[in-house]
């Protein structure tokens, strides 16, 4: 559990796909909140479209969910456990959207330590990934003043059911936890920049299923 050097190299992702054999009713109908996973890993390709749904390009500026006033707060980080993504270290990412990449900041598997901060949820030490929502509220504050934390707070509920709907149509269980102690949690993660943390939100594939 040791920071990285900030002159990490980025790790490209795979292009994430923009069609699917599920519809979006289909992805409504079939989402649930699953907190039992199987030990089976995740794909960089799957990261990839995961990560895309929360904070991804969709043309030069716009992402793929509303901003006000596109000021995008959000910081999406991927909290990776041992042999949680395949050719993937365990270790803390960001995600940056323009150039769809990741870069670590932080090795080593924090999952028992995140599940601690997050009042013993099991779902969180037992998943292979843990996204987590982020936010800087000064991107937004400088425009919108007094509110602030009402447009923030709702663009990262868009980002959460985002990435609710495409879980669903690829197979995955995830639940958004929001009970967690928010000192405990900046501790452990150690975001550089004024983050404050939303939402962490396991992801995997649900328990007695076959992916």
């Amino acid at each position: 559990m040791t920071p990285m050097d900030s002159y990490t190299p980025e790790i490209r992702l795979p292009a994430p796909r923009t069609t699917g054999i599920t519809s979006v009713e289909e992805a409504i109908a079939a989402r649930r909140s699953v907190r039992v996973f199987s030990d089976q890993p995740l794909t960089l390709e799957v990261l990839s479209q995961l990560l895309w749904s929360l904070q991804g390009m969709t043309g030069k500026r716009f992402r793929t969910v509303p901003s006000a006033g596109a000021t995008y707060p959000l910081q999406i980080i991927a909290a990776v456990g041992t042999f949680g993504i395949t050719n993937l270290a365990a270790g803390c990412y960001l995600y940056l959207s323009e150039p769809h990449t990741l870069r670590a900041f932080k090795s080593g598997d924090l999952r028992t330590q995140l599940a601690k901060a997050s009042l013993g949820q099991q779902a969180i030490s037992t998943a292979p990934l843990n996204l987590v929502i982020a936010a800087d509220y000064e991107r937004t504050r400088s425009r919108y003043r007094n509110r602030t934390e009402r447009y923030v707070h709702m663009e990262a509920g868009h980002a959460a059911q985002n990435l609710y709907l495409q879980a669903a149509a690829l197979g995955l269980g995830t639940a958004a936890i929001g009970a967690f102690d928010d000192t405990g949690m900046k501790d452990i993660l150690s975001v550089p920049g004024d983050f404050r943390h939303l939402y962490i939100i396991p992801v995997g594939v649900p328990a007695k299923t076959i992916f």
